[in-house]
């Protein structure tokens, strides 16, 4: 991800190759360059709103600065960058297969259910094919659980 955001030229190839770059550098403890890459990428998205990842662009950007502010204890901000995450309009990818959700994993281990079920009644606006998912995992979050995401926690 990062070696084809080096490679990016223009700034639509930038704003295709952001969203798993920046998901990669907070995966590698890079948190600052994760930031910035979010950062960025949110930036970017406001002239792409009509390609079809636009809602990659918001969730994705927002998701890293939620887990970069978990991190740093901001828990307000986390919460709030949680929830526009989940006010992505979608995209192919999120349609169908759902959005990533380590930033909810992140939020339900330090006790901030209450958000993250919000979070889930937003991902239901978008996420078509979630086959009972999100109703599954909120019945959880009520009792203070956190769901195995499975391949939520790679998309």
């Amino acid at each position: 991800a990062m070696a084809e955001l080096g490679a990016a030229g223009e700034d639509i190839e930038r704003f295709y190759a952001l969203p798993d770059a920046t998901k990669a550098a907070f995966e590698l403890g890079k948190v600052e360059e994760a930031r910035t890459l979010a950062t960025e990428l949110l930036d970017l998205a406001p002239r792409f709103r009509g390609d079809w990842n636009y809602g990659n662009a918001i969730h994705d950007g927002h998701m890293v600065l939620g887990r970069a502010a978990l991190r740093e204890g901001a828990i307000e901000q986390a919460e709030q960058e949680l929830l526009l995450a989940g006010s992505t309009p979608g995209s192919p990818q999120l349609d169908s297969f759902g959005p990533n959700m380590s930033l909810a994993r992140d939020m339900l281990e330090a006790g901030h259910s209450e958000t993250v079920i919000k979070y889930y009644a937003l991902c239901g606006t978008f996420w078509e094919r979630e086959d009972g998912r999100l109703r599954r995992w909120t019945v959880l979050a009520e009792k203070d659980r956190t769901p195995d995401f499975g391949a939520n926690l790679l998309y």
